[in-house]
């Protein structure tokens, strides 16, 4: 009896270490999670069943929308921010605010530079294009500066049935910004993630005072440093609770409307 006794013992003991091990284990760092697909959110899937405190185990880095698409977030530096359609930032309760679509991952410097005076969109795109190794891996982007001009816009809260994407920014709020400074947050995903994500640079901005931002359109950098995290693996979770997800057709190619909805006008 006192054998088994020792036995059980042990493996209690050995389970307990074992826990404690998998709980020890670092975040994988070199993941981009991300929740739903920007195809489904052009076709005014709106709802998500995902908390921010739940994605926020998956990485600290990230853009993304909120429920009803109300407004634009960014988040870095350990907190996460809604842009709202006023183009003021608000600081968000992770485990109160669910997203119908976000990204995230977490951040470390693979790539470093200073970014010209006088880069605007296109130019940082180039810049970019020379700094990392390949256009077939996904990359964090993070630009801190000076900015000489910013614009940004968001997009207001929507009630149902809700419209697609294109409609909402055909009356977007936008913002100008002269001599500010701040940081750009965002990612390059590469060509086959068509219909899943942004193909190219998605980026959203954040001044310093943490009390405006939102998706940015144009830009001009008057001093700024740039910092790239190449990241390898790219994991997709798909809502299973939200009824207008399994019902839309993702076979349509909405590239045109992603471009319209994107893009400055």
């Amino acid at each position: 009896m006192r054998i088994r006794c020792f036995r059980f013992i042990g493996i209690l003991l050995a389970f307990a270490v074992a826990c404690c091990l998998a709980q020890a284990q670092p975040a994988d760092r070199e993941v981009l999670v991300q929740t739903s697909t920007i195809d489904a959110l052009l076709d005014g899937v709106f709802d998500g069943e995902m908390t921010y405190g739940q994605l926020s185990q998956y990485g600290d880095f990230g853009i993304g929308t909120f429920n009803g698409l109300d407004g634009e977030m960014i988040a870095f530096d350990g907190a996460i921010w809604q842009i709202r359609a006023d183009g003021k930032a608000y600081r968000v309760d992770p485990a109160a605010a669910h997203t119908p679509f976000a990204a995230m991952t977490f951040f470390d410097t693979d790539y470093y530079a200073r970014v010209p005076a006088g880069t605007d969109f296109a130019g940082l795109s180039k810049l970019i294009d020379g700094l990392v190794p390949s256009s077939n891996y996904f990359y964090a982007i993070r630009v801190d500066g000076v900015f000489k001009y910013m614009k940004t816009r968001s997009v207001p809260g929507q009630k149902k049935p809700y419209p697609p994407l294109v409609e909402v920014t055909k009356n977007q709020p936008e913002f100008e910004f002269h001599n500010v400074v701040g940081t750009i947050v965002g990612f390059r995903c590469p060509p086959f993630a068509k219909g899943v994500n942004v193909v190219g640079d998605h980026l959203h901005f954040l001044n310093i005072s943490r009390t405006g931002g939102g998706h940015v359109l144009a830009f001009e950098v008057e001093q700024a440093v740039i910092s790239i995290d190449l990241t390898s693996r790219y994991y997709l979770m798909l809502p299973t609770t939200i009824a207008e997800f399994a019902g839309t057709d993702l076979s349509k190619d909405r590239e045109k409307e992603l471009h319209d909805a994107e893009k400055d006008k």
